[in-house]
């Protein structure tokens, strides 16, 4: 099969790959679509260690089944499905919880940390054990399909709260995943959603998905801002969907006491934290990582037009070509970009 192999850090090649051989308990996978993850791009340069070559990265994808495992039942070829990015054990404390993002013996499709090796699917052919697959509605693309995995961490995210409809929440961040959460908070029945960003298209695209009101960071007070629109309070909830400091004391400054901060983003592995303002205002802090069962939720939404994913794809290439879009996504100007789907 043909296959985007990382061959060192920053290089990728197109390469003939020996096709998986399907476990007992396992599908193959013909893979028609995957997308392009922010985490890839920072995989692919070798920053954060998590995509060590020879790898085959890629986990935000859909297919159809072309065979079936030994051992599988319920299943046949041919059947259009996507997967959690998340391969969990399914026996663990956790996984028996149905905390599947917590599995003691997770593991990521298309990662490689020192603990293993779990080639992904920028490639014609993927195996997958089925408890992690899912059928998808008749009406989706498979290019929609690609989606759920990011739309399932901004429902995640939202589902970590309690949500009333009179809430105010403030997202930081408008990229892809903000601009899911918007719409994740528009869904849940939160009235005032405001929306920040640096980029003026972007929350022209907040506006758009349903942001009830939006500020530039650069350009305005933003907590000073949010507290104006919350006769002087603050937000109840605040999504922070970037992960770098800055944007962290940004989002718990624009809460009111008493608020509730939901941390999605992750950029940065540590950074410095308001300890007195936090325990002084009593905010909750709360953690939130992948999701957590949440795909036929997600990919009910999507089928629906409940959360549009098609603004947030930028185009769709051959896997050819799929050097040259990392090497675009990664160089200045990137940011213009949000999702590239690939199909192998």
């Amino acid at each position: 099969m043909k296959a985007l192999l990382l061959t060192a850090p920053s290089q990728l090649a197109l390469v003939d790959f020996p096709t998986p051989e399907p476990g007992p308990e396992e599908v193959l996978l013909r893979v028609r679509a995957c997308g392009i993850c922010g985490s890839d791009i920072h995989g692919w340069d070798g920053s954060t260690g998590r995509r060590r070559p020879a790898l085959i990265m890629g986990h935000e994808a859909a297919g159809e089944i072309a065979a079936l495992g030994s051992r599988v039942e319920g299943w046949r070829v041919g059947e259009r499905v996507t997967f959690d990015s998340t391969i969990s054990c399914g026996v663990c404390a956790y996984c028996r919880e149905g905390r599947l993002n917590l599995c003691e013996n997770r593991r990521v499709l298309g990662v490689a940390p020192v603990e293993y090796r779990q080639h992904g699917a920028f490639a014609e052919y993927v195996a997958l054990p089925t408890r992690i697959l899912y059928r998808l509605p008749p009406a989706l693309s498979f290019e929609q399909a690609a989606m759920v995995e990011p739309v399932s961490i901004a429902i995640h995210a939202v589902q970590r709260v309690k949500i009333v409809p009179s809430a105010t929440a403030v997202v930081i961040g408008s990229g892809m995943i903000g601009l899911f959460v918007v719409q994740a908070l528009r869904w849940a029945g939160v009235q005032r959603i405001i929306a920040v960003d640096l980029e003026p298209k972007r929350l022209a695209l907040a506006r758009e998905l349903g942001a009830t009101d939006t500020r530039q960071s650069d350009q305005c007070d933003v907590p000073a801002e949010v507290a104006r629109l919350t006769g002087g309070l603050g937000a109840d909830l605040a999504f922070e969907v970037v992960g770098v400091g800055p944007t962290l004391h940004l989002a718990l400054a624009s809460l009111r006491r008493g608020g509730s901060a939901v941390l999605v983003g992750n950029l940065a592995q540590k950074v410095d934290f308001p300890l007195q303002a936090v325990v002084t205002r009593e905010l909750t802090i709360y953690g939130t990582c992948s999701s957590a069962g949440e795909y036929p939720l997600c990919l009910d939404l999507i089928s629906r037009g409940v959360i549009r994913v098609e603004p947030m794809i930028t185009a769709v290439a051959p896997l050819s070509e799929g050097a040259a879009w990392f090497s675009r996504l990664s160089a200045k100007g990137g940011s213009q970009y949000m999702k590239v789907i690939l199909q192998p």
